[in-house]
């Protein structure tokens, strides 16, 4: 089931703890352009068709990465693409747009996602995997 856009927003907004719903949107933009340039084939489709028609178009059109970045580089490259941000704010917008990406994929999906990412990206998603 996709979810509508303005409750898409409402969850990364509560999870970043944003003032406006911009400061949520310019995070929900990046992060999933990024996230997009690390996800391929029937994966992203797959993701795409659960988020709002607006962000399942940057999802399917992402920026462009040479390759896999690490979830420290991820976090990193989110803190260049938005203005004024740091390496810790950068964290909280990845965390907060990731985990509702999550729970928007749903486990069995989100399973496939981490399996096309880096180690450590299931921290970002808010969900640790066992060792």
């Amino acid at each position: 089931m996709t979810l509508r856009r303005e409750a898409f927003l409402d969850h990364v907004k509560e999870r970043g703890e944003y003032g406006t719903v911009e400061e949520a949107e310019r995070a929900a933009r990046v992060v999933l352009a990024l996230l997009g340039a690390h996800l391929v084939g029937e994966v992203r489709a797959q993701l795409a068709a659960r988020l709002p028609e607006d962000y399942a178009l940057i999802l399917l059109n992402p920026l462009q990465s040479a390759e896999p970045l690490s979830p420290e580089r991820f976090v990193r490259a989110t803190a260049a693409w938005i203005e004024g941000a740091t390496e810790q704010t950068a964290t909280w917008d990845v965390s907060a747009v990731l985990s509702t990406v999550a729970d928007t994929a749903g486990d069995d999906l989100l399973g496939e996602i981490l399996l096309q990412l880096p180690a450590g990206y299931d921290l970002l998603f808010g969900h640790p995997q066992p060792i």
